[in-house]
């Protein structure tokens, strides 16, 4: 095992204490689609400890250009990602604790993950999780980083409780929404580039060399053969990280019951009710409109002109519409809710 990462050890910055810093921590990546497959792999290559990914998708199609740790097989099968991933990860090294999560980021979820990380890796694909994660972060005192990607372009960022301006100071000045991977496309080499600044920052962060940390906010753009660094200040009146935080984003006002996913023509409704019904019910209710595609973690139908996928957790996807009030119309003909 020692000649498994006796490259890495012969790294000046990181030597045999940094390596074993790293094989004692334990770091959660929120999100398994390119970013975080990207960093998953990184990290368990590296001998990380253990590692927890929280993922609310399936694998799909159109993933594979990107996402590195799936199969065409994966797809075929509509494996959930955080199940795909951890049956991939565990192949490339089972030295590494994985604890996966099928189920979305909410506070009530991402909380006792953050609670118990050494750092956090975000990515994910909405603002909306993004601003839960820091407020979460600077809650508990934990670091983690930033990123996002999208057509040829990238950016990150690094956050320190108290010592660095948070992403709710960022944002003042930086405004939310724009391109996505869906209406923009997006290259594979952004999403490696800005893996590789976020996993480097995480190494930085767990071997203890903060002052080798890069303290502005990175944006670049491959194609145009641009890169940036824009200096941040924090905000003392910052709601999430100032003299007198209130944590904005882990109320319960600001969380939804349905969403409309980034970029996809797809709402995800949350329902105590799809939780608390019979899997078996629930099947023989979505048959009546068509043939039921079911693996251990979901159901999947074809309704008219919709798709709708149903997870174990209560949350379903109604693919074809970006209404609301629309795919709750469509469950409530399919479930009767």
């Amino acid at each position: 095992m020692h000649e498994r990462y006796s490259r890495q050890i012969r790294y000046q910055n990181i030597g045999q204490a940094g390596q074993d810093r790293i094989r004692q921590s334990h770091v959660l990546i929120v999100g398994a689609g390119a970013l975080g497959t990207s960093a998953a792999e990184g990290l368990v290559r590296a001998g990380i400890g253990a590692l927890s990914i929280i993922d609310r998708d399936y694998v799909e199609w159109s993933n594979l250009q990107r996402q590195q740790l799936y199969t065409e097989k994966d797809a075929e099968e509509r494996l959930p990602k955080a199940a795909a991933a951890k049956e991939r990860l565990s192949e490339i090294n089972s030295g590494v604790e994985l604890r996966t999560y099928v189920a979305d980021g909410t506070v009530e979820t991402l909380r006792p993950l953050i609670e118990e990380a050494d750092a956090v890796i975000d990515a994910t694909d909405n603002f909306e999780t993004r601003m839960i994660i820091n407020d979460l972060a600077q809650e508990t005192g934990t670091p983690w980083v930033y990123g996002a990607c999208v057509s040829s372009q990238g950016m990150y960022m690094t956050i320190i409780p108290q010592k660095t301006p948070c992403l709710a100071c960022l944002f003042e000045d930086v405004p939310i929404g724009g391109a996505t991977c869906d209406t923009s496309g997006i290259i594979s080499p952004a999403v490696q580039m800005v893996s590789a600044y976020q996993q480097a920052e995480i190494l930085k962060i767990l071997t203890g060399q903060q002052e080798a940390l890069q303290t502005a906010f990175v944006t670049f753009d491959l194609w145009a053969n641009t890169h940036y660094r824009m200096q941040i200040g924090r905000n003392e009146k910052c709601p999430s990280c100032g003299e007198t935080p209130v944590y904005p984003f882990l109320s319960n006002m600001s969380q939804k019951k349905a969403d409309v996913l980034c970029g996809r023509e797809t709402v995800q409704i949350r329902s105590e009710m799809l939780k608390r019904l019979p899997k078996e019910e629930l099947m023989k209710k979505l048959s009546v409109i068509g043939k039921v595609d079911a693996n251990d973690y979901l159901l999947h139908v074809q309704y008219e002109a919709f798709r709708i996928v149903i997870f174990n957790d209560g949350r379903a996807l109604v693919h074809g519409t970006n209404d609301i009030k629309e795919a709750n119309s469509i469950l409530a003909r399919v479930i009767g809710m």
